[in-house]
């Protein structure tokens, strides 16, 4: 069973409105800075460290990838180091784009 929550794209824009959770990118750093959700950092190995060791583990986090896939793995890593409330966004940074390409303009 899943520690996680995976989350859909409407559903995780409702979540950074009403709880702002740390959004972390799991990308490379080249797609990171090619574009990225709102206020999210990009995660690299010394950011996961600091966070697994001083990081607010009740304040909720949500995780990204490409598509779904390596953010699992991450918010899995999360759960196990004690992360009460976190979030793999279903479809990743590609689903997210394609939510608000879908959104009448």
């Amino acid at each position: 069973m899943k520690k996680f929550k995976p989350i859909a794209a409407g559903e995780a824009e409702r979540l950074i409105e009403s709880r702002t959770p740390l959004i972390l990118d799991c990308r490379e750093l080249k797609d990171y800075r090619a574009g990225h959700i709102g206020e999210a950092m990009h995660l690299h190995e010394r950011l996961r460290e600091t966070l697994i060791l001083k990081g607010d583990k009740r304040r909720p986090v949500l995780i990204y990838c490409y598509y779904g896939h390596a953010s699992e793995h991450v918010a899995e890593m999360f759960c196990d180091f004690g992360f009460s409330d976190v979030y793999s966004l279903s479809g990743g940074f590609a689903g997210w784009k394609e939510y608000y390409q879908q959104l009448p303009s």
